[in-house]
């Protein structure tokens, strides 16, 4: 057994290869901390729906929408059509009034009674249900009097409400616009954070890389949700918008996967000498200057001392350049 593989590696020390092993400790400390990060996520998430305010309001009263006659005129045609109302009712009672004292002065004469009384109450009835009549009649010209001047002023206040409703849209729209921009900017900023990190973090071999893939779970958690929130919303992104978070993601990640590529490219040239393979095609080398698998040379003179150095170590074992 080689000496590397006989001794236990100190817990920072960097690991060979470009690969590097994590213990089931530093994973579960990984997902513990992509929850909190998420968590955060989500509330900044949610708190910048708050940036920019709707000013406007879908109902307004409609005093402050008409003008003072228009108020007028309409607020005069709703009492008339109520002093109908009530008019009616009396009628309705004055009848139900009549009916009954003419029975019973009805009946008072046909028995041979006294009906002094009674006919005084029914004829008292009589002129009650005259007078509601006439109330009714004044009620209806009334009625009829203000109703053009409270349509024109219905006219106008549906033109105003429909105003007043399409200012309120345009304004929500606007604020939920600006929130799904800021939201986008959260979110490429988290990916564009996290796959800069894991690329610094890769670059140096450093034992705190799962702190890295904490941070890119939760942003695409975060990108997860953000979809699922406008998908089907009821703004004009419920179409654009997951597709814009997935061009978005897409782009980022295939970012981070080429310069994953050209780091690892960067690095196999090294593994394979490491391994007394060919740095082109891994092919094993046998201390002959071309490789057997490719052909190509892996001995070459330095640039620096011109002595002979093998193709694809990152100093020269004569000079100690580059």
């Amino acid at each position: 057994m080689s000496e590397s593989k006989s001794r236990p590696r100190p817990a920072n020390a960097r690991v060979g290869g470009g690969e590097i092993e994590t213990t089931g400790s530093e994973k579960l400390l990984a997902f513990v901390l992509a929850v909190f990060i998420a968590i955060g996520a989500i509330w900044a998430y949610e708190k910048l729906d708050e940036v920019a305010k709707v000013d406007s309001v879908a109902y307004v009263p409609d005093q402050k929408l008409l003008g003072p006659e228009e108020f007028a005129a309409l607020d005069e045609h709703r009492r008339a059509i109520r002093g109908i109302g009530q008019a009616r009712s009396d009628r309705r009672a004055a009848t139900r009034g009549l009916e009954l004292r003419r029975e019973a002065y009805r009946t008072a004469l046909d028995a041979g009674e006294p009906a002094g009384a009674l006919r005084v109450e029914y004829e008292a009835a009589q002129a009650r249900l005259a007078s509601t009549s006439k109330e009714v009649a004044a009620a209806t010209r009334l009625e009829k009097r203000t109703l053009p001047a409270a349509q024109e002023a219905k006219e106008r206040l549906a033109e105003l409400r429909g105003d007043a409703a399409e200012r309120a849209d345009d304004d929500r729209a606007h604020h939920d616009r600006i929130v799904f921009f800021l939201r986008l900017g959260l979110l490429v900023l988290m990916l564009g954070g996290a796959y800069r990190l894991l690329s610094r973090l890769r670059s140096r071999h450093s034992r705190y890389l799962p702190a890295a893939l904490a941070w890119i779970g939760a942003s695409a958690l975060l990108a997860a949700i953000m979809a699922i929130d406008y998908t089907g919303s009821y703004i004009e992104f419920d179409e654009i918008g997951p597709l814009a978070i997935s061009v978005v993601g897409i782009g980022l990640t295939l970012g981070a996967f080429v310069a994953l590529q050209r780091f690892l490219a960067k690095r196999v040239p090294a593994r394979r000498v490491r391994r007394h393979e060919c740095p082109f095609c891994g092919f094993p080398v046998r201390d002959k200057p071309h490789c057997e698998g490719c052909g190509r040379a892996v001995i070459a003179p330095c640039s620096s001392c011109q002595q002979d150095r093998r193709v694809g170590t990152p100093r020269c074992a004569c000079c100690g350049n580059a």
